[in-house]
């Protein structure tokens, strides 16, 4: 039984390095186009709080 146990060990290790590479390389491009869109939402926000005003 302790022989099982032992094997087990590397099989749970090599579960576990598969199921943590596949979430370390999952594509993450869809939130960098909802940022930069947010982005450039608030540069033009900031603009026009800016361009109406006279006094500092």
């Amino acid at each position: 039984m302790a022989v099982l146990a032992w094997l087990l060990i590397p099989l749970f290790a090599a579960v576990g390095g598969a199921i943590w590479a596949s979430w370390a390389a999952r594509n993450r491009t869809t939130g960098d186009v909802t940022e930069l869109a947010g982005y450039a939402r608030f540069r033009d926000a900031m603009e026009k709080s800016h361009s109406g005003s006279g006094a500092l």
